[in-house]
C-alpha cells in the first residue's frame, strides 16, 4: 500500500503535484493564468498546482497565476496566496466586474452550480450559462478550458465503455441540459476565434469527498447503498487537475470536447466490497444494478495526455484510511446514484 495524506495539508499537497507534463505544457503556454471559478471543490488545488508548475516552467521569470471567486471563507484564500496564487474577490454574475479582471493568456473556467438545482434552476441557468457568456466575452483572446461534466451524455449500456466525445448529449434535468448550455456558449465563442478545449468530467475522487468517500461512509454508518446507478467512472482530483491544465496546449477552433476519467468502468458492488474489507465491515446493499448507468469513455484523453499517477487501488486504499481515522470531510455527497437529473 502507497502511504496516503495524514491531513488535509498533506492532501492538498498532493492533490496539486503538477507532474511533468503539466510543466511541459506551461512552458508551450507562456504567460499569466487566471483560475475564474477558483473557490470550489477542486479550484484551490489546481490553482496551486499551476502555480507551482509555472515555477517550474520559468524559473527565476514570474508569471501571475490569480484564482478568481467571491471567496467567502478567508482561510481559502490566505491558503492560496501562501501558495503562491494571486486572489480577486469577484462575482462572476457582476458582468461589469468580470470586465475589470485581469488580463491572461490562459484561463481555467470552473465556475458553476449543480447542488441545489431542483430548488432554484433559475439560479442555476444564471450561473451555468449568464457566467459562461460574460468570461468568454472577457476572455475572447486567450486559451481557454472549461470544465463541463458528463452529466450532458444519456445512460448508456453498461457493457458499452461509456459515451465518446462525438455521441449525440441527451441530457437530462435542469443541471445537465444548463451544462450543455454553457457548452455551447464556449462552442460559439471557439467559432469567433476563442481557442477552448471543454473537460467533460466525472467523477473526482478527493477524499474529503467523491464517491469512494460516499461509499465509505454508508458502510460505516449501516446505511445500505444503492445498486440502480451501478457502475461508475471515478479519477483523482489530481489526475483531473493535471489533464485540465494539459488541455490548455490543445485548446483549439472549434472547441475540442474531452472527457476526463478513468478508462475503467468500475462496478459499485465491487468498490463497495473493496472498501468494507479494507474497513473491516461488510456494506449492506439495496436493489439491484440497472442495464444502464452514466459512464464516459476516456480513450481520447489517454491518447492526449499524460496517464494518470493515482491508481483506483491508491484510491481505495487513502479512502478507507482516511474515513477510518474520522479526518475532515466536506460533507458533500456526490448523488452519483441519481437517475433523473433532480440535484
Amino acid at each position: 500500500m502507497t502511504a496516503g495524506p495524514r491531513n488535509t495539508d498533506e492532501l492538498d499537497a498532493l492533490l496539486s503535484e503538477p507532474g511533468e507534463a503539466v510543466v511541459r505544457t506551461l512552458k508551450s503556454c507562456p504567460g499569466d493564468i487566471v483560475v475564474l471559478g477558483a473557490g470550489g471543490k477542486m479550484g484551490p488545488t489546481l490553482a496551486r498546482m499551476a502555480a507551482r508548475a509555472a515555477a517550474l516552467a520559468d524559473g527565476a521569470a514570474r508569471r501571475r497565476v490569480v484564482a478568481v471567486s467571491r471567496f467567502s471563507s478567508p482561510g481559502a484564500e490566505s491558503a492560496l496566496n501562501t501558495g503562491g496564487v494571486e486572489t480577486v474577490r469577484c462575482d462572476l454574475l457582476d458582468r461589469d466586474a468580470v470586465a475589470r479582471l485581469p488580463d491572461a493568456p490562459n484561463v481555467i473556467f470552473m465556475a458553476g452550480q449543480k447542488f441545489g438545482t431542483a430548488a432554484a434552476p433559475e439560479r442555476t441557468w444564471a450561473l451555468n450559462v449568464d457566467v459562461p457568456r460574460y468570461c468568454a466575452d472577457r476572455y475572447a483572446t486567450s486559451r481557454v478550458v472549461a470544465f463541463s461534466t458528463g452529466n450532458v451524455y444519456p445512460l448508456v449500456p453498461n457493457a458499452s465503455g461509456g459515451c465518446r466525445e462525438a455521441d449525440l448529449p441527451q441530457p437530462v434535468g435542469d443541471y445537465a441540459r444548463s451544462c450543455l448550455a454553457r457548452e455551447q456558449v464556449f462552442e460559439a465563442a471557439a467559432a469567433r476565434g476563442t481557442r477552448v478545449a471543454i473537460v467533460r468530467l466525472n467523477y473526482a475522487i478527493a477524499l474529503t469527498y467523491g464517491v469512494l468517500t460516499d461509499l465509505a461512509m454508508q458502510i460505516t454508518g449501516g446505511v445500505p447503498i444503492p445498486l440502480a446507478m451501478g457502475h461508475v467512472n471515478v479519477i483523482w482530483q489530481g489526475d483531473a487537475n493535471r489533464a485540465a491544465l494539459e488541455l490548455l496546449a490543445h485548446a483549439a477552433t472549434p472547441a475540442r470536447i474531452v472527457n476526463v476519467t478513468s478508462t475503467e468502468v468500475h462496478s459499485v458492488r465491487t468498490l463497495a466490497n473493496a472498501l468494507g474489507a479494507r474497513l473491516g465491515r461488510a456494506p449492506v446493499f439495496e436493489g439491484s444494478e440497472a442495464d444502464d448507468a452514466l459512464l464516459s469513455n476516456a480513450s481520447l484523453m489517454h491518447r492526449l495526455l499524460a496517464p494518470p499517477l493515482v491508481s483506483v487501488d491508491n484510491m481505495l486504499d487513502w479512502t478507507a484510511e482516511w474515513v477510518a481515522q474520522g479526518r475532515a470531510l466536506l460533507g458533500k455527497p456526490t448523488k452519483y446514484n441519481v437517475r433523473d437529473g433532480a440535484f
